[in-house]
């Protein structure tokens, strides 16, 4: 229906081809009742007519059906109605049938011109429609996109404010705990005299050791140093190793000894994964063993954390899978969204309760350029 409609709209716009096709149709018409005569006579002499009326009437419009209908009563009525070869006509009957004829194609001109005007207006109804979709996707498309740099600003916003407190602590209130640990210990030799004080001076000192040690750790774990300074090789020991001492779980990382230095963007990431699988393991996997193995090749860097603890259930391990269903998360969820920001991807396996769990993690070495307007984008520009 909608491939006739189309033929339709296309002939009607053209009036050449709408009469001539009105034209052929009629003579396709006579020449068939002429094909016929020997078995119809004089009778029936309109009967192949009334198909090329409503082929006339559907596709051609309204001015190609009349001339068709005229030039169908003309051609019958000379070929078909006797006395052939003449225009007037003989009988009541033949003059009954050729206005039965006239009638009917009036009727069926009328119905078809109806029909195309409800198709045309459907068809204009489905344009607009169409143009309203587009329009539609086309803004929901954008407002996707700027949920998404949304996203990035937020995740790079959090990693500058936990460098800016990483900072802040190690700078001031660290060199201020400092301070007053040397004052404490030097008030401390002065009144050793004094047993009592100077106890009490010195579960001070070792509350303030304590304290400053606390921070200094909070800072690391907010942000480590050594990731700027020394890249993700050594930032990664270090936080491994102070990890395994205080969770007692035995962990293995397997990375080159020649790696490189990496974007930051991408150096932070990594960090920030393992971190988040090492901090699941030790909370909800119960394993006491954990292995973590980094490669780079072919442009890309792979990161694998796999533990032998308790394992995901099926049903929990599709809701994970599934974002459009499950609701994963805040960690692997800020893993997904950080990875996708870089145009990296996260695989989950596990083979179900008792078996561990594997989370391989592959990020191209090449990240995206920050959105304009971004601080990373406006320090690219200064710096070039």
């Amino acid at each position: 229906m909608g491939l006739l409609a189309a033929s339709s709209a296309r002939i009607s716009q053209n009036p050449a081809s709408a009469y001539l096709l009105a034209f052929l149709a009629i003579v396709l018409a006579l020449l068939t009742r002429w094909a016929l005569a020997p078995m119809l006579g004089d009778s029936l002499p309109f009967v192949t007519l009334f198909p090329a009326v409503v082929f006339a009437s559907w596709f051609c419009g309204v001015g190609p059906s009349a001339l068709g209908v005229v030039l169908g009563i003309l051609g019958a009525r000379y070929w078909f109605i006797a006395p052939q070869h003449s225009l007037w006509v003989s009988d009541i009957a033949h003059s009954t049938g050729l206005l039965v004829f006239a009638a009917s194609s009036a009727l069926i001109m009328a119905i078809g011109e109806f029909v195309r005007g409800n198709i045309a207006a459907l068809q204009i109804a489905q344009g607009q429609l169409e143009e309203k979709v587009q329009q539609r996707t086309t803004e929901l498309h954008a407002a996707n996109h700027n949920l998404s740099e949304l996203s990035a600003r937020l995740l790079r916003l959090q990693d500058e404010e936990r460098r800016r407190i990483a900072r802040e602590l190690h700078d001031s209130v660290g060199q201020t705990l400092a301070a007053l640990s040397m004052n404490l210990s030097a008030v401390g030799g002065e009144i050793e005299r004094l047993t009592k004080a100077a106890g009490l001076v010195a579960d001070s000192v070792t509350l303030v050791n304590d304290m400053s040690t606390d921070i200094r750790t909070i800072s690391y774990l907010l942000h480590p140093p050594l990731l700027d300074e020394a890249g993700l090789s050594s930032a990664l020991i270090w936080y491994i190793k102070g990890f395994s001492e205080r969770s007692k779980i035995d962990v293995n990382l397997d990375i080159p000894e020649n790696f490189g230095r990496l974007p930051r963007d991408l150096e932070t990431a990594v960090f920030r994964i393992v971190q988040e699988c090492l901090t699941n393991i030790h909370r909800h996997a119960g394993s006491r063993v954990a292995k973590i193995r980094i490669a780079q090749r072919d442009a890309y860097i792979r990161v694998e954390i796999e533990d032998q603890g308790r394992g995901i259930p099926e049903h929990r391990r599709a809701e994970i899978i599934s974002s459009a269903t499950g609701t994963p998360g805040v960690g692997i969820r800020g893993m997904r969204e950080r990875l996708r920001q870089l145009g990296g991807t996260l695989e989950l396996h596990s083979d179900g309760e008792g078996k561990g769990t594997l989370i391989a993690a592959r990020l191209p070495i090449h990240v995206p350029a920050p959105p304009l307007g971004t601080p990373e984008a406006k320090s690219a520009t200064a710096n070039a």
